[in-house]
């Protein structure tokens, strides 16, 4: 079969892309909670923020053909949802470049990777987007000037909450292998943590007094799975959080919109935080021990090459103390 030409493959790529986000995007769609299409929770942010870390730069059509397929069907105009779409696509180009050029990488295997990820991807990154479409909304006056703060929080909240969902377990994925020859309790600690993830992701999100119970389980998933549990109930505490809130359920009911923005953010953010920024800490320290095992391991060796060479020249030695001392005894006793 004749490999693929570049550009076929580069075409294929772009279109894998679209499709991607354009599914994630009809998944944050159902949690719309301004002009059914502005969402608390917007998964095609974390996709589209993967693909040039991933991918490259260079298949930036596909997130823009993928946000504009999204948003041709909610409108307002045509021009407004080029802007919308050339904003989605400019805001993680823009914070996956600010990443690489302050030494970022996608592994999430050091602590500065995770922080900039956070700060960079979920903070700055989706500010870009969330400002320049709602500015497009109020000009086009499909939004009240009045409305333009509200509106470009839940904006700037579900992008966010997308970018530390879901771009992280992206990242995770090539590198995703499944486990071998797992014990039965292993797999039922892994059982036992999913059932306590959505228990306290249902207790945190009906009341506020419940909040703390999701970090013990947050650690325990860190500690035993790694990134991926952690990261995982992370996306499940965001997940429940969020349709509480879009729902009006639990502390989220009494409050007015942006309030009730700001509390889903400053919480899933925390969660989000932890999960990710703890995990990282425990895969270092694993690695950093897995280099202290190899280097005491080579030391071992060479310690045991000097020895049994230092063990044969002692050998050699003594032979020829004892051939020099026959050889003396023979020319004495002639």
């Amino acid at each position: 079969m004749r490999p693929l030409s570049p550009a076929a493959r580069w075409c294929l790529i772009v279109l894998g892309v679209t499709v991607c986000y354009f599914v994630a995007g009809r998944i944050g769609i159902q949690w719309a909670i301004v002009r059914e299409q502005i969402s608390p929770l917007w998964p095609a942010a974390g996709v589209a923020l993967a693909v040039p870390m991933l991918l490259g730069p260079r298949f930036w059509p596909g997130i823009f053909l993928g946000a504009l397929l999204t948003n041709v069907a909610l409108g307002p105009s045509l021009g407004m949802v080029l802007v919308i779409s050339a904003g989605n696509t400019i805001g993680p180009l823009l914070a996956y470049a600010v990443m690489r050029g302050l030494g970022g990488r996608n592994r999430l295997d050091r602590l500065p990777d995770a922080v900039l990820l956070v700060v960079v991807g979920a903070i700055g990154g989706t500010a870009v987007s969330a400002a320049l479409g709602t500015g497009v909304l109020v000009l086009d006056g499909a939004l009240g000037p009045w409305d333009f703060w509200t509106t470009a929080l839940v904006w700037w909240t579900g992008d966010a909450m997308g970018v530390l969902t879901i771009t992280p377990l992206l990242l995770l994925a090539p590198r995703f292998r499944l486990p071998k020859q797992v014990s039965l309790v292993r797999w039922g600690e892994a059982a036992a943590l999913a059932l306590f993830a959505i228990g306290t992701a249902i207790l945190a999100s009906t009341t506020t007094s419940k909040l703390f119970l999701v970090f013990p389980v947050l650690v325990w998933a860190a500690l035993r799975f790694r990134q991926a549990g952690a990261l995982l109930c992370s996306l499940c505490v965001c997940t429940f959080t969020i349709v509480a809130a879009v729902r009006e359920l639990g502390p989220y009911g009494s409050s007015e919109l942006a309030a009730r923005m700001l509390h889903v953010q400053a919480f899933d953010a925390t969660v989000g935080l932890t999960a990710l920024v703890l995990s990282t800490i425990v895969l270092q320290r694993d690695r950093a021990t897995a280099e202290i095992a190899d280097a005491w391991r080579q030391i071992t060796e060479m310690v045991d090459l000097i020895s049994a060479r230092q063990s044969l020249r002692s050998a050699m030695t003594q032979r020829d103390d004892e051939t020099q001392a026959a050889c003396s005894s023979r020319k004495r006793s002639r």
